[in-house]
Order: C-alpha cells, then structure tokens, then sequence
C-alpha cells in the first residue's frame, strides 16, 4: 500500500476534514497546508497527484496519536524517516488504545481470521527471530476492518 491510500482511507474512516488533517499534522510536528493535503489526497493518475513521503506520513501518525491520546509530557517522539507497514499498524494500535482482541475482531470484520500469535509477531522488533513483515493485503483489511468499526 502507498502512503496516500494509507492517509486517504483514515480521512475517510474518521471523516477529517482539512482543517483538522492540517491540525493533526501541526500535532505530530510538521505544518503543512491544505493545497499539500490536497495533493496527496488525489488520484495516482491525477496531474497534480504527489507522493507522500515516509517521514511526513511517520508525522501524521505521530499527530494522530497524539491527538486520541494526549500529547505526552516531555520530549515529542521524533517522526521516522522509514515507514512500513508494521509500523503503520502499531502507530494506529497505540492511537486507538487498542488490545490484541480488538484488533483480532477487526480484521474479523474485514472477514480475515487473524490469531494471537500472528499479532505478536508483527508487533515485534524487526531483528527477533519470530518478527513477521505485515503484508499489504493484511494492511489493507485492517484499514477495512476501522472503517467498518469506526465509520458506520
């Protein structure tokens, strides 16, 4: 999955407006401007399609965060420069506070049966042995599976 559909199907899920997509990104460290938003928003195939780097999605997720959560006390955590799909998943775990169940039920509902051990593991440190890489297709239902729970 690309970093845009990523940002698109979350503005969907949780219907952001443009203010508030500039505002979670003013939350995560990095002001942007509703032209930019607008870009990245736009079809693959649109002129003024642009793709959204890593690191400024790694602030939008930061922002999200922060925005479900609070800010937390101290230094803000730095917006990685490096994005993957575990990443992305454990980013949108911590903003909406959820546990291991609720994300079995959500990719439930996006009728993908997914087990304890499979979360664990991608919830790992990419260097322990039993770390497995979340593939698109696991991204994409998840996504599915919060706009199922979240949007309707």
């Amino acid at each position: 999955m690309t970093n845009n559909d990523v940002l698109r199907r979350l503005r969907y899920t949780f219907d952001f407006s443009d203010d508030e997509m500039i505002r979670i990104f003013d939350l995560g460290d990095y002001k942007t401007t509703r032209t930019e938003i607008s870009d990245w928003l736009k079809p693959e195939d649109h002129a003024s399609y642009i793709n959204l780097p890593d690191k400024k999605l790694a602030h939008f997720l930061n922002g999200f965060i922060n925005l479900k959560r609070g800010k937390r006390e101290g230094e803000q955590p730095a917006a990685e420069s490096t994005m993957t799909n575990n990443l992305v998943f454990k980013k949108l775990k911590i903003a909406l506070a959820l546990k291991t169940e609720d994300l079995i039920s959500i990719f439930k509902q996006a009728d993908l049966v997914v087990s304890k051990n499979e979360i664990s593991a991608f919830m790992r440190n990419p260097k322990q042995s039993q770390y497995r890489q979340l593939l698109d297709q696991y991204l994409r239902n998840f996504l599915m599976g919060l706009q199922l729970k979240y949007r309707t």
